[in-house]
């Protein structure tokens, strides 16, 4: 027996999810499902932030439960890009999506077909942003932009002086609000002739 959990949702608390868990929990005994949790959200359909979604999709990874039943398809996600991911997500650990309205198994042979159009429009759309940021990144390198973090204005002289007049690199960074790497890293430059200092006769 298949443990099946329910999600509903409604936009505002004047609303009312009972007929969809209704609706639900006849159809999970119409399929001999044993319902384990009953999931509920009461927020606008465009948030993005919904705690009982996220924690039902938590218990998913869990392995705690087979299959998810709503009763439509927007009930679930906020948009058709969402739904796509949280689909392509349940199908990643093996959990069915059963839709009351639409009718929509993954359990069954259609549903299973849909299930590899859903995950290759979901692969198409990651792929798809990676090349954009990829294009972005191209294109501000050959305007002579900068790409990603800007490097921190450190003082390369005084870390070097503080490192010579003895002092630890826990001191030194501290001092200089940076990190002991980074104060090990200046000084083993300015040792190998890199920086703007003579060799340092203190080691890293």
């Amino acid at each position: 027996m298949k443990r099946a959990v329910l999600y509903t949702r409604v936009s505002t608390a004047d609303q009312n999810a009972a007929t969809q868990a209704h609706d639900l929990r006849r159809l999970a005994e119409q399929r001999g499902f044993v319902v384990v949790r009953e999931y509920g959200d009461v927020i606008s359909g465009a948030k993005a932030r919904r705690p009982a979604l996220d924690e039902m999709m938590t218990a998913a990874r869990r392995g705690e439960f087979d299959v998810v039943l709503v009763w439509a398809c927007d009930r679930l996600a906020r948009s058709v890009r969402h739904f796509l991911e949280v689909l392509d997500e349940l199908n990643r650990v093996n959990i069915e999506f059963l839709s009351f309205r639409e009718n929509l198994d993954t359990g069954g042979p259609l549903g299973r077909a849909v299930v590899v159009i859903v995950s290759a429009v979901a692969e198409l759309e990651r792929n798809l942003i990676i090349e954009r940021v990829r294009a972005g990144m191209r294109r501000a390198k050959l305007e002579g932009r900068r790409v990603g973090r800007r490097p921190r204005d450190i003082d390369r002289l005084a870390i070097v002086r503080d490192r010579q007049r003895g002092l630890s690199l826990s001191q030194v960074a501290k001092l200089h609000s940076i990190s002991r790497a980074l104060v090990c890293k200046v000084v083993n430059e300015t040792r190998n002739g890199d920086g703007h200092e003579g060799s340092s006769p203190h080691p890293c």
